[in-house]
């Protein structure tokens, strides 16, 4: 089963090189049937010229800025039956592909697999309030799936996908700007076959925006989109802050 590594970019020169170097790493001595695309999503800085001096890497060019515009742009150029979205500012820990693959052989009716964001540059006391986040929005997953089955949860920026369920459904929504866009995807594949989420798939990933932002006004924001999401098929909020520098 061919996968596809699907990553936007949005002027990431500081973090697309331990992201990509991560992947490398996954896929070396290995024989995996991979490829990795990088969506250059209107980057003004170096991220282009950093992601093309990995050996393999295919860029792709979406001209307009969003995170949505440049998954559909990455899934448009992907060859792969699993599509693997992952932040530009993420790092695969060690395994991390084989445990994909072993979760949707087991499973050959799962469609979608997620797991969570391990931010590795917050404090300790930072990442035990997103730790209690999750375990909140675990029993909300719970609940949601197998009770009142009207959606499921999934992490963007750690999900796999497969490529079927993802046209099927009509593909990612580009009406949405930025929160909620995972939630979407979750409500809408879970009516079409399984979506699982699993702390046994986390994904190391920068806290910036967290930090940036603050842990509880973001928490909120993002727990207050998915339930809008779930609940009202939209988004609460239309626009997001850029983070970057």
């Amino acid at each position: 089963m061919k996968l596809s590594f699907v990553i936007p970019a949005y002027n990431e020169e500081a973090y697309i090189g331990k992201c990509l170097g991560s992947i490398e790493r996954e896929l070396r001595g290995a024989r995996y049937d991979a490829e990795v695309i990088v969506v250059n999503n209107a980057s003004t800085d170096r991220t282009k010229t950093i992601a093309k001096g990995f050996a393999g890497v295919r860029i792709v060019d979406e001209p307009t800025k969003g995170i949505v515009w440049a998954r559909r742009a990455g899934l448009r150029a992907a060859a792969g039956e699993l599509i693997a979205n992952i932040d530009a500012d993420a790092v695969l820990p060690r395994g991390w592909l084989a445990n994909v693959l072993r979760e949707f052989e087991k499973n050959p009716a799962l469609i979608c697999l997620s797991g969570p964001h391990v931010y590795y540059d917050l404090s300790k006391s930072a990442r035990f309030f997103v730790a209690v986040f999750y375990g909140l929005g675990f029993l909300f997953y719970l609940l949601n799936r197998f009770v009142l089955r009207i959606g499921s949860l999934v992490q963007g920026g750690n999900f796999v996908v497969k490529r079927w369920a993802l046209e099927r459904i009509g593909g990612y929504d580009t009406t949405i700007n930025f929160y909620g866009e995972d939630t979407d995807i979750a409500r809408r594949l879970h009516t079409i076959g399984p979506v699982k989420f699993t702390f046994g798939l986390p994904i190391y990933i920068s806290g910036r925006r967290l930090a940036r932002e603050g842990i509880l006004r973001t928490g909120l924001r993002y727990a207050i989109n998915f339930f809008w999401v779930t609940f009202r098929k939209r988004p609460f909020d239309t626009t997001s802050t850029d983070i970057r520098p």
